[in-house]
């Protein structure tokens, strides 16, 4: 996972290193053109899909950097002569990194960054701690975000945002379209606030809500009680994390939570993209 702090660090320790990039993938392969990684005498940043296409890879790259005539582009059958049975074909281009490419690979970095929907976890409790460090690894934006500075006090997940608000609400209007939210405060009335004010924007990804039966039902009648809008509630995952797996403790609620959230956000569409023409794709 490339961040501003990884890139920066990793290019200042190694001054010399060898990009490599997926300049063609056809069939089934490990990875797609979007994936790169660098490669110095002895640190790799980054994968462009492991196994013994990557080990070949970097075996060429470190060829590159002692100085030994190779090509700078390979072409790899992903069959039995690699020991592997993928079946697809990538193509490898090797570069020396210069100042440029430097510049090229944070500025690629940050807008990766930038880019990444945004996942709002409301409540720094167990759940919420346990699910925000399942996250801390994934392609998001992580927002841990409390009423209670002495819970976000003890947050230490790295890669992890915290927010400290009284109004919780007032994140759920700031955020981007896409966003995903999930809500487990302290409080149920509290949960239903954020949850309501989630749903009524439309453009979220997801919305889900830790609960039983019984809190699920009572904020179904919340709804068409207080805001007079049920056909939100449609769009409410509660619980969270499926039913198939009926395990209460926080680590496996937040690591099927996790799973959910993750293919809606890398899914999402927003609601004036869904009819557009797709993008041109990489001739396979």
């Amino acid at each position: 996972m490339a961040t501003r702090k990884d890139i920066r660090d990793f290019l200042a320790r190694e001054p010399a290193c060898i990009l490599i990039e997926v300049t063609g993938a056809a069939g089934s392969t490990p990875r797609d053109t979007d994936a790169w990684m660098l490669v110095s005498k002895d640190r790799i940043f980054a994968t462009i899909g492991g196994g013994q296409l990557e080990f070949m890879a970097i075996d060429h790259a470190r060829d590159l950097l002692r100085g030994a005539t190779a090509e700078d582009r390979l072409e790899i059958p992903l069959g039995p002569e690699i020991g592997q049975c993928c079946g697809g074909r990538m193509a490898l281009s090797f570069a020396a990194v210069d100042g440029d490419t430097r510049s090229k690979l944070v500025e690629r970095c940050d807008g990766e960054q930038a880019r990444r929907p945004h996942v709002y976890i409301f409540g720094a409790g167990h759940v919420g701690n346990a699910l925000a460090m399942a996250l801390s690894l994934a392609p998001v934006r992580a927002v841990l975000v409390d009423t209670r500075e002495l819970e976000l006090a003890t947050v230490d997940v790295q890669g992890v945002e915290t927010c400290l608000t009284a109004m919780p609400e007032t994140i759920v209007r700031k955020a981007p379209p896409g966003s995903a939210f999930v809500i487990l405060t302290h409080d149920h009335a509290l949960d239903f606030l954020i949850a309501a004010e989630a749903l009524a924007r439309g453009d979220a990804s997801y919305v889900g809500m830790i609960g039983s039966k019984t809190k699920r039902a009572t904020f179904r009648n919340w709804l068409s009680r207080e805001i007079e809008r049920p056909e939100l509630f449609d769009q409410l995952v509660c619980p969270i994390g499926g039913a198939a797996l009926k395990d209460k403790r926080p680590a496996v609620i937040a690591a099927l939570t996790a799973a959910e959230v993750l293919t809606a956000v890398l899914t999402y569409e927003h609601p004036k993209q869904r009819h557009a023409a797709p993008a041109n794709q990489f001739n396979r």
